[in-house]
């Protein structure tokens, strides 16, 4: 037994420390970390499963070169000849860099020196534009830099929280414990969920506004203009620390008059608006919790600013238990705009439009070709690959295939890229399968380097395991490619320590105090054992920063943004009637390359499905349990029903995970339409305008086997993985002419030697098949006219763990019901 080893964990932003211990028989076991302030060894579903994420099935271990095995050293020079050429040719905006909040610190920082410092093009962006974007545009609008005011000491001090477009007890569940715990042993905080869906996060609130989609600006110009009212601005506070406020006043005044008007226009009964108003009012100790429901939207940047605002006026802010909190959806989000991975900055947290702070770059790097203007944000990038101006990009470490919205219009952009480069740790990917070349990368558990997380705590990620075949970390993959573009001294490190090294000095070089992103403090930290800190970490702190009570504009002073309330870019219509918001479930994250894998996290949600309220079930004809089409003008997708009271009238809800690899028709992101915030550039995945409709296949069915499967026949399929077995979820349009040959064809037992039972009831459209081998169950099929007609499928699971089955299961099989 070795370890343990102290990490972070890679799911969402709050951070969570682990300790990961290798046992004698090769087993990983992981537990959190009670010495981590982030979480203090509480641990989520996630990550206690990861042990069951690390294997090998699935994984990319070889470079190859347009589907061929090949060596790095011919990977790397396709990618450098690649790259110089089209830079030659076309000049240096014809490529891209398409990059992930999944990178350590150190993968980002090299990744950005490259494009935008030696390259010269500022076209680099990242996935986190599609979570984040909205926050840090709004911070700059507000505070003059990228901050996050306080610390996750808030939450516990906090004598009200408000989580807007936040399930946390899903997306952020250890922060969600925190609360919930301390309610229980104090009566405190107050909590109020504002949401149109009612979720897992209402269950431990006081109050639960269910507000119309898209409105939340005038909610909170509604709150700017009560506390403005009631006398309960801090007027000490506004005058020495703020500018704008008269202006925020008479925009909240024309949009929201009354708390009557706001209530009308959010779809919400007034006495609910009126306590919200006044508990907030009144409780000096606020914390304002929020995250993609308010980012992930066209207005995005002014909901953020309008959140504010109501911070700014009562002066509750980088005060013990006050302020507005952002949580990050990623592990390294924020790490990632430390060093410039969004396409309008610059390293160290410094802007590209800012000419000082050009000079300062270019300096410091020795880098003359420094770019100079702002580059394609993600969906303008993948709209100019479709148009032929990006001929050349690299992906790394994220899916953009399945994660963009409107994904039909990026497969048709990286289908005629004439290079895509791809570097991921999974072989099989939506977007994997348009890359000329692919490169392997170490997962987690194998690399080495530093993440920050929501509350800008920076983390060590430590290696546990040795990366497989021919595995390597995402910094060695840039800095071999610049090498061999001719940039070998800008790119010598020798390891991650030495990144993160220069990234520290260069957030220290000519700052002085001038900006708030300083980790000078840790140049010679020792990098192996650094524990978990929160920057600022400088001469002035150097054991880190809890709450950052200064604002970095010219004059010092904070800023009240004006927001005038707007509509959805794309409103619902009698064509499309319903809106469409898409989030993330609790046992899943993102795509699924890593979660899919397992069984436990799987079991709980095998396919893709739709929430939707009765009423509405009733008006499009759906049934529970049954199959729906969600159709937009960009696209369609196909999802299970569940009814959900809870789920506003005229709203659908709908999981970002399945994708192509997961499902046949699940992949709701090609039904999201591209709208995008014209500040942040963040797209609106909260609101998309949708139709649905039932999808009645001729035949339901599920099959379990302990292979995967070709689900050939199959007009709607999904597949899960199983304790033992791989699932999937069926339907058709068209019956087989013979059930039998095709059960054997489909699960593959017409090539091998074993028992086959199978029951048909022509009348009733059912069939049942079996396969047998040596006495245990390998496959079984299950088909009937309706779903709610097909046995439940956990006992069926248990069967596979049996040495041989007794006549009573197979009796069971047959009679599609438990023996008992």
């Amino acid at each position: 037994m070795t370890g343990p080893v102290r990490t972070t964990c890679p799911y969402c932003g709050v951070g969570c420390g682990l300790k990961v211990t290798r046992e004698a028989d090769g087993r990983i076991r992981v537990e959190g970390d009670e010495a981590h302030p982030a979480n203090r060894g509480r641990i989520c579903i996630k990550g206690a499963s990861l042990a069951e994420t690390i294997g090998l099935e699935g994984r990319l271990l070889h470079p190859e070169i347009r589907g061929r095995r090949a060596s790095w050293d011919k990977a790397l020079d396709e990618v450098a000849d690649g790259f110089a050429r089209t830079i030659r040719e076309h000049g240096p905006d014809s490529v891209a860099f398409y990059v992930s909040g999944q990178l350590l610190t150190e993968d980002y920082y090299v990744a950005n020196k490259l494009m935008k410092g030696f390259i010269g093009s500022a076209n680099i962006d990242t996935n986190s534009r599609l979570c984040m974007a909205s926050s840090v545009a709004g911070h700059k609008r507000a505070f003059g830099a990228d901050i996050v005011p306080g610390s996750y000491e808030d939450i516990d001090l906090a004598d009200l929280i408000v989580l807007v477009g936040s399930n946390a007890a899903w997306c952020h569940p250890v922060l969600h414990q925190r609360i919930v715990e301390r309610r229980a042993s104090t009566g405190l905080p107050r909590v109020v969920v504002i949401d149109p869906r009612r979720t897992a996060s209402c269950e431990d609130a006081d109050l639960h506004l269910p507000l119309v989609s898209g409105t939340d600006a005038v909610l909170f110009n509604g709150l700017l203009l009560h506390v403005a009212r009631s006398g309960r601005m801090d007027e000490a506070f506004s005058a020495s620390s703020t500018e704008g406020r008269t202006g925020a006043l008479a925009a909240a005044a024309d949009s929201t008059p009354t708390i009557e008007d706001v209530a009308a226009a959010c779809g919400l009964d007034a006495d609910h608006v009126r306590a919200f108003y006044q508990w907030f009012a009144v409780t000096e100790r606020v914390v304002t919790l929020y995250s993609q429901g308010i980012n992930q939207s066209s207005s995005g940047t002014d909901k953020v600013n309008a959140i504010i605002n109501c911070h700014l006026a009562t002066g509750r802010i980088a005060k013990p238990g006050a302020g507005p909190f952002s949580l990050t959806g990623q592990p390294n989000a924020m790490g990632g705009r430390e060093v410039g991975g969004l396409a309008n900055q610059l390293a160290a947290h410094m802007e590209i439009a800012n000419a000082d702070h050009r000079a300062l770059v270019r300096n410091f790097w020795k880098a003359p070709n420094l770019a100079a203007k702002v580059g394609l944000k993600a969906v303008e990038m993948f709209d100019a690959m479709a148009r032929g101006e990006i001929k050349a990009v690299w992906i790394m470490c994220t899916n953009p295939a399945a994660s963009l919205p409107n994904t039909g219009r990026v497969k048709e952009a990286l289908a005629t890229c004439p290079l895509v480069v791809v570097s991921d740790c999974m072989r099989n990917t939506d977007t994997t399968q348009f890359a000329h070349v692919l490169l392997p990368a170490a997962a987690w558990g194998e690399k080495d380097g530093t993440v920050t997380n929501s509350e800008r705590r920076i983390s060590r990620q430590r290696p546990f395991l040795p990366p497989p075949g021919e595995a390597k970390p995402d910094w060695w993959m840039v800095c071999e490619v610049a090498k061999r573009m001719g940039l070998a001294d800008a790119f010598a490190y020798d390891g991650p320590a030495a990144i993160f090294r220069e990234h520290a000095m260069l957030s220290g070089e000519g700052n002085n105090g001038a900006r708030a992103f300083d980790i000078s403090g840790l140049v010679d930290a020792d990098y192996d054992s650094l524990a978990p800190v929160q920057w600022p970490v400088n001469q002035a702190a150097p054991n880190g920063t809890a709450r950052i009570d200064r604002f970095y504009t010219a004059d010092g002073k904070a800023r009240f943004v004006a927001v005038v309330p707007r509509a959805p870019a794309h409103p619902v219509n009698k064509d499309y009637p319903l809106a469409l918001n898409t989030g993330r479930i609790r046992d899943h994250w993102h795509t699924m390359t890593r979660t899919g894998m397992s069984p436990r996290l799987s079991s709980g949600e095998a396919e893709p499905y739709l929430e939707i309220h009765p009423e509405d079930a009733s008006e499009c004809e759906l049934i529970e349990g049954g199959l729906a089409r969600i159709e937009s003008r960009w696209g369609a997708t196909v999802a299970r029903v569940r009814m959900a009271a809870g789920q506003r009238r005229g709203e659908i809800f709908a999981p970002i995970h399945w994708t192509e690899t997961a499902s046949s028709s699940g992949h709701v992101g090609l039904a999201v339409n591209p709208a995008r915030d014209p500040v942040s550039g963040q797209p609106e995945l909260k609101h998309t305008p949708v139709r649905v409709e039932p999808y009645a296949p001729k035949w339901h069915g599920f099959a379990l086997s302990q292979s995967d499967l070709v689900p050939d026949g199959a007009s709607y399929w999904a597949r899960a993985l199983g304790a033992g077995f791989v699932r999937y979820e069926l339907a058709g349009d068209a019956a087989p002419a013979d059930w039998d040959v095709w059960a054997r064809r489909f699960l593959g037992a017409a090539d091998r030697a074993g028992e086959w039972i199978s029951y048909r009831d022509t009348r009733a459209l059912q069939y049942r098949f079996a396969e047998l081998r040596a006495g245990r169950l390998t496959a079984c099929l299950f088909i009937a006219p309706r779903p709610e007609l097909l046995p439940p499928r956990d006992w069926l699971g248990q069967l596979f763990g049996r040495t041989s089955l007794s006549p009573q299961d197979r009796m069971g099989v047959l009679a599609g019901r438990e023996a008992a």
